[in-house]
């Protein structure tokens, strides 16, 4: 499934990218088991040529990494906070207001999330890679 997604939604929000800068976009995931699989790597080989980052992947995502990205400190939290203050009857419902959710993030939430990944890869860089959440 995961590898559909790719080849699917994925690359249809990628075709709706500035082909001027799509050299410069890197792909990252975590070592979840389905980011993993042999046809996973061989598709993100083909599409990020040594610019993805995961496990068995050209490079390597760290052992209990901290989480240093916009998706992990903001999206995911923000999202369910959201979303989940309603009770939806089936799927349909629960993925359109995810979508309605998306669209409702404000331009200025992500920019301080960004900032907030900047400072924390900054505390990364500072501790050596070790713990830094209680810097925060």
């Amino acid at each position: 499934m995961y590898l559909e997604f790719l080849r699917g939604a994925f690359e249809d929000f990628l075709d709706n990218l500035p082909l001027i800068n799509y050299n410069q976009y890197w792909f990252q995931h975590d070592g979840a088991p389905p980011h993993q699989t042999a046809p996973v790597r061989e598709y993100l080989n083909e599409k990020f040529p040594n610019k993805w980052i995961g496990k068995n992947g050209p490079i390597a995502w760290p052992a209990r990494s901290p989480d240093l990205t916009v998706p992990d400190t903001f999206l995911w939290g923000t999202l369910k906070n959201r979303v989940y203050a309603q009770e939806f009857e089936n799927v349909e419902q629960l993925r359109a207001s995810i979508i309605d959710q998306c669209r409702a993030i404000r331009r200025r939430d992500i920019e301080r999330a960004v900032q907030n990944l900047e400072r924390r890869a900054r505390l990364c860089i500072q501790e050596g890679g070790r713990h830094f959440e209680h810097l925060l």
